[in-house]
Formats: structure tokens, C-alpha cells, sequence
């Protein structure tokens, strides 16, 4: 049975620092696989810089060379009223039907979650296990502590809670704002998405 991370993002684009929290990810959770699982344009509560193509390219030349990496393009397929975490990894369960399904998220993400702000809540809880990353200022296990939604569904394996050596903060927005400013963020991404952004002029500020 193989331990599966699906990490989902806009990847708008992918940057350094989403490999390089994956690879530790994996590396920490002994996960056999880590599934990058980017947005797609549909969903009503992000708003994309980049058509999906552009994205889904960018991130297959980032993960290319790693064999614990694979990405799918499941979200992106749905129709916006099915873009839900919730059915994402009911689909993901049934798929790897004999394995473990881990989502991956940062701990802002959990007090959302906790707070009923995700679609079915109270279920995705229930019926699925988290690796959560630490994020600047957020007591995680209090943020769980603290939500009946988080504590009353915790079995002791929902939560794998990373506290230490995740604190880097790269953003897409920045690497987006970069190139739109004339900047230089070359060695923030991978080299060939450094070159895809140049070669098709994205994240171009319009004159």
C-alpha cells in the first residue's frame, strides 16, 4: 500500500520553493508519491494570471526529472460547480483505491477548514488524513484544539502536523509582479519555466 500526498496550488507559476516543499514533504512523510494537482481557471474563489495550458506546461518541465513527482490535471477538467476539495479526493480515493491519501496543505488552510469555510467540512475532516505545513504565527495544534469541526473528527492519524524547516516564503504573486515590473527572479523557479514565461511573454505588464 503507497502513501500518496496530493498537493494542490495555482502554480501560477510553480516556483523553487513548491518543489523544494514537496521534496521534503515526501522525504519527511516517506510518502512514495507526491500528485501536484493545479486549480483550474473555473474556480470562483481564485483568480488566475495564466490560461490552464500555460500552467500545466510549466508544471510538467518543473517535475520532469523527479520520479516521486506527478501531477494531474483533475480539477481542471471539472465543471466550476464540481471544483470542490471534498470530491477532489473522493475521486483520488477511488483512483488509488488501496492506498493512503494524504492532502497536503499549510496550517492557514486548517483554521479555514475549521471554520467551516470549505465545502463539507465537517466531512473532508472525517473522511481524510492531512499533512499540514507550519506557517508564521499559527499554533496548529491549538487552531485544531480550538474548532469542534477539527477536534470532534480527529482520530490521532487525521492530522501530521510538519513544524520545523517549511518558514520559506517565495511566492507566485511576487515572481508574477517581478516579471511584470522588469524584474529578474530567474533563480526563484525552474530554469525551464524561466524560460517558458520568457519564450510566451507572460505575466507582461499590458502597455
Amino acid at each position: 500500500m503507497a502513501k500518496i500526498g496530493i498537493y494542490g496550488s495555482s502554480f501560477d507559476p510553480v516556483t523553487n520553493v513548491h518543489l523544494w516543499t514537496a521534496s521534503t514533504i515526501q522525504h519527511r512523510c516517506r510518502l512514495d508519491k507526491v500528485i501536484f494537482l493545479p486549480c483550474s481557471n473555473k474556480r470562483k474563489d481564485k483568480q488566475m494570471q495564466t490560461a490552464d495550458q500555460h500552467r500545466w506546461n510549466m508544471l510538467q518541465l518543473a517535475i520532469q526529472d523527479n520520479d516521486k513527482f506527478t501531477a494531474d490535471n483533475y480539477e481542471m477538467k471539472q465543471n466550476a460547480w464540481n471544483i470542490s476539495t471534498y470530491e477532489t479526493l473522493k475521486y483520488f480515493k477511488k483512483k488509488f483505491i488501496n492506498d493512503t491519501i494524504y492532502f497536503i496543505m499549510g496550517a492557514d488552510l486548517l483554521i479555514d477548514i475549521g471554520k467551516g469555510k470549505w465545502g463539507n467540512s465537517e466531512l473532508l475532516v472525517k473522511e481524510n488524513k492531512f499533512i499540514v505545513m507550519a506557517r508564521d504565527g499559527i499554533d496548529m495544534l491549538k487552531a485544531i484544539s480550538s474548532s469542534p469541526i477539527l477536534r470532534n473528527n480527529d482520530d490521532g492519524e487525521t492530522f501530521h502536523l510538519i513544524d520545523k524547516g517549511l518558514a520559506m516564503e517565495i511566492s507566485s504573486s511576487y515572481i508574477r509582479e517581478e516579471f511584470s515590473l522588469g524584474g529578474e527572479p530567474r533563480y526563484l523557479l525552474p530554469e525551464a519555466c524561466y524560460q517558458y514565461i520568457k519564450d510566451h511573454g507572460l505575466y507582461q505588464t499590458e502597455e
